[in-house]
């Protein structure tokens, strides 16, 4: 929807202090058009009513596609209006035909709840929006299946219950006119390529009932949103890319915090971004601020609710936390004080990244490169929403990708944002979805098809497997129940925070994310308030935890364990060797770090007792012979941190290639691996089976090498530090590490490796014998990521 509301003057200050770089990017004037003939009065009406005179250019050209029947993507600006180019097909099909139903899919709750809200707004006949997930109460279900024609839902639920209980969704299936997948840029990586074989499975329920739903998808400016849909989808899909829509000039400001006074620390980060939240609401300027994590967002919000107590007392009330893990109640209330202007600030985890509209806020701070371009500009899209001028500012932190982006502003100002990377034919993504696609209705020849050229080959594995059973009609699943597969790859059902004493629910923690923030004596952050937690139970998915208020963080520190299975392609460049290949990675939580609060200092390190996880991945690494190391100059006492120093940069950098940040990767470097007996570095995805990121790194290893080395010599320090060689994840304490030996690697790497790789690198013989993998004398000498 469109909205006119004032904007307060943004404080020139926010601009002025630690600047490197400010960018104007002018405003922009629209470009309406005509209503479509078909589309009805009585919608033309509720629209104009909340605002919409007229749709912009590119709403109706996707809108005509679509009512037409071709599936179609709009890929435009954040605040461009996507949701007219689908709402007009949408609510039109389900006005003239009084049986049809639309289901629409978010990737979060806060931007479906918001769609409902819009259209709920319109108070059309007969349309009976509905939203169905985690939320939704079990009469509300059973509403939503039985008259419900346009969900609000997300592929969480299409999956969990939808999809296998399709008997009873039948009256929604039979008459599915149009599936609108918003938001389509987020569904990336493992959790992108589960996505589309769900859509898939989607498609072939719908078609056993009879229908064939046209899908129209909604994305940020992405580089090839027609291909990147088609994947998703499975489908030919054509995209609508010119954004005509008005647009308010908006200034984005790089900017580093500052160095502490008589140290060599610089300012964190979140402390920064606390502050310059704290003046823009002494400032009266609504602002958003995003930060990279739940506990950040819990810090900054504390800290500027602090300062800003300190300077009006009651002031600190107009900010808040914002982030996952949060109870339905929580949420609602955050996001409804947000929408009345009761909050003036808020610090949000990337939860509010997409799409909800946030009228008339003046400003976003972005505390860390949220490590794609696609997600830097739609977070700096949230401001100034309604048309006005708007101000962005991006924090960077103590890392080497930020401090190489704000000196180097051509990186992300000029540039296309990434194509999204996802790949279904993953095995550890296609099998279990084959396996849920039996569960629901016998697999056919023909349905493999649907799945993609490896269903064939994974359908026998599983077979043989004894998890489907072959029969003349198809294959069955052979199992009690359906199959548990986690759509975002994270390792199982979430972990409930208790608090000890009470029994009250606090939130939840993704499983992946359990051992290293919920291990015994860690401290837990919650809407403010802190917490140790007394016991992580894993069988029961548990930790329970007290109230408490210490003067000390924690930072988990693992250890890593990586062998190669086999190598897809490699390059010989003669004492250099690039390789792409298949790893088992064996990482295990062995202690933590108490850390003052304020100076950082270390208190003391304690052990934990862990399970060990183990991950089949994708890697890309490189060798390089001793030989050519003594010719770079480096002693042999100074190979195992040079090799550190350059693995922590180079996964620092990657997500300037691929579309992930440095969490969703990890790395190993040793001066002589046991599969390689070279000095060598590797940096793998960090899902089952990979998610394309090892891949996109093995295409463009010259750049991808090429933007580490520059950002290690281009810092100031003398020997390392968290802007350029320091990893805030390191298992290893980020010991040893030596710049120079780094650079000097590097250098010697860039020098061996053909400009650019080639794209069809000499294939691996892994198949007919054991294959080369560089090996090379060497002395090992692990170090973790």
């Amino acid at each position: 929807m469109q909205y006119v509301t004032s904007i307060v003057p943004v404080p020139a200050d926010l601009l002025r202090r630690q600047a490197t770089h400010v960018e104007t990017i002018p405003a922009r004037p629209g470009r309406p058009v005509d209503w479509p003939s078909w589309v009805p009065s009585a919608l033309r009406a509720a629209l104009r009513s909340g605002g919409v005179e007229r749709p912009w250019a590119h709403q109706a050209a996707a809108a005509d596609l679509a009512h037409d029947g071709t599936h179609v993507v709009l890929a435009t600006g954040t605040a461009s209006g996507k949701s007219l180019g689908y709402l007009l097909p949408a609510l039109t099909r389900l006005l003239v035909d009084e049986r049809a139903t639309v289901i629409y899919l978010s990737p979060t709750k806060a931007l479906a709840a918001d769609q409902l809200r819009a259209v709920n707004s319109l108070d059309l006949p007969g349309v009976r929006a509905a939203a169905y997930d985690g939320d939704t109460t079990r009469e509300e279900r059973e509403w939503v299946r039985d008259h419900a024609r346009f969900i609000f839902t997300n592929p969480d639920m299409i999956h969990h219950a939808m999809l296998p209980g399709h008997g009873r969704w039948t009256r929604v299936l039979r008459r599915l006119a149009y599936v609108v997948v918003d938001e389509c840029h987020a569904y990336r990586g493992v959790f992108g390529s589960h996505v589309a074989h769900v859509l898939r499975r989607l498609r072939r329920l719908a078609a056993r009932y009879g229908a064939e739903p046209t899908f129209v998808l909604a994305s940020a400016t992405s580089g090839d949103p027609a291909g990147s849909a088609s994947r998703l989808t499975g489908l030919p899909i054509e995209a609508v890319t010119e954004d005509a829509s008005p647009r308010g000039a908006l200034t984005f400001a790089l900017r580093e915090p500052p160095m502490l006074e008589d140290t060599e620390t610089r300012k964190s980060a979140l402390s920064e971004t606390a502050d310059l939240l704290t003046d823009a609401v002494i400032n009266g300027t609504r602002t958003l601020a995003f930060v990279r994590s739940r506990k950040a967002a819990e810090i900054v919000a504390s800290m500027a609710s602090r300062a800003l107590d300190e300077a009006v007392p009651g002031l600190g009330e107009r900010v808040a936390a914002y982030r996952g893990g949060y109870l339905r109640e929580d949420r609602r209330r955050i996001e409804r004080a947000l929408l009345a202007g009761e909050l003036l600030g808020l610090a949000s985890t990337n939860a509010l990244e997409l799409g909800v509209d946030l009228v008339g806020l003046d400003a976003v701070l972005i505390c860390g490169y949220p490590g794609t371009r696609a997600s830097l500009w739609q977070q700096a899209g949230r401001a100034g929403r309604a048309g006005g001028d708007a101000l962005a500012v991006l924090i960077a932190r103590d890392d080497p990708l930020d401090m190489y982006i704000v000196h180097h502003p051509s990186s992300v100002f000029g540039r296309p944002v990434e194509a999204t990377v996802l790949d279904p034919a993953n095995p550890y993504v296609l099998g279990p979805q084959l396996c849920c696609a039996a569960a629901e209705a016998a697999l056919t020849p023909r349905d493999l098809e649907l799945f993609g050229p490896g269903a064939e080959a994974a359908v026998e594995g599983l077979t043989a497997s004894g998890a489907l059973r072959r029969r003349p009609t198809g294959w069955y699943w052979t199992r009690p129940g359906t199959p548990d597969v986690d759509l975002r790859g994270t390792g199982g059902a979430p972990v409930s925070v208790v608090e000890s004493a009470t029994g009250r629910l606090l939130g939840t923690v993704d499983a992946a994310s359990s051992h290293a923030m919920l291990h015994e004596g860690a401290v837990h952050l919650h809407q403010g308030a802190s917490y140790v937690v007394d016991v992580l139970d894993l069988d029961d998915a548990t930790a329970l935890v007290h109230a408490a208020d210490p003067d000390y963080s924690t930072h988990a520190r693992d250890v890593i364990d990586l062998s190669v299975v086999s190598v897809r392609s490699y390059v010989d460049a003669g004492p250099v060797g690039l390789f792409l290949g298949d790893v088992d990675v064996t990482s295990q939580v062995v202690s933590y770090q108490r850390r003052r609060i304020g100076s950082g200092e270390v208190i003391d390190t304690r052990p934990l007792d862990l399970p060990p996880r183990e991950l089949r991945t994708v890697a890309v690494w490189f060798t390089i012979s001793p030989r050519e190391l003594a010719r770079a100059g480096l002693a042999w006492a100074d190979v195992p941190g040079a090799l550190h120093a350059a693995e922590h940069a180079a996964i620092g950098l990657l997500p300037l290639m691929a579309t992930c940040d440095r969490w969703d990767i990890g790395g190993l470097s040793t001066a002589g691996h046991q599969d390689t007996d070279a000095p060598t570095v590797f940096v793998y995805d960090g899902h089952p089976g990979g998610a394309g990121f090892a891949e996109r790194a093995y295409a463009t290893a010259t750049a991808w090498l090429g933007a580490t080395r520059e950002a290690i010599a281009a810092c100031a320090c003398e020997t390392g530090c968290p802007s350029c060689v320091q990893s805030p994840k390191c298992g290893n304490g980020n010991n040893p590490l030596h710049k120079p030996g780094a650079v000097a690697v590097l250098d010697a790497v860039l020098a061996a490796l053909p400009q650019p790789v080639p794209s069809q690198a000499v294939p691996s013989q892994s198949q007919a014998g054991e294959p080369d993998l560089g090996r090379r004398p060497g002395q090992a000498a692990e170090c973790g990521p």
